[in-house]
C-alpha cells in the first residue's frame, strides 16, 4: 500500500508521460489485463486511458484491473488510470 508521499512522488513522475494502453467498448478482457500484467513486470508503473466508449464506470475498471494484477491505483483523474507494482529489481526508488 502507498502514503501519500508515494503517490505524489509517482504521480510527478508519470506527469508528462503518455498512455500506454487505451481500454475501449470492449471493457477489461483477459488478454488486457495480461498485457498489464507483462508491463507492470518490466516497467513497474503503467498509464492507462478509458476511452468514452467503455461502457463500465472507469473506478470500476480500475479496481478490477488493479485487483486483477495485483497493483495499486496510483490516481484516476478523468479518464487516466496510473497503476504501480514494484518488481523484484525495484526500478522505481520510492521516498
Amino acid at each position: 500500500m502507498l502514503n501519500g508521499k508515494q503517490k505524489r512522488f509517482l504521480r510527478a513522475l508519470m506527469n508528462r508521460e503518455k498512455a500506454i494502453l487505451q481500454i475501449g467498448k470492449e471493457g477489461l478482457s483477459a488478454n488486457l489485463v495480461k498485457t498489464v500484467d507483462n508491463y507492470l513486470k518490466v516497467h513497474e508503473i503503467m498509464k492507462i486511458t478509458v476511452l468514452k466508449t467503455c461502457s463500465d464506470p472507469i473506478k470500476e475498471v480500475a479496481l478490477d484491473l488493479s485487483h486483477a494484477t495485483n497493483s495499486d491505483i496510483v490516481e484516476i483523474i478523468g479518464r487516466v488510470i496510473i497503476l504501480y507494482r514494484p518488481s523484484k529489481e525495484r526500478l522505481i526508488k520510492l521516498p
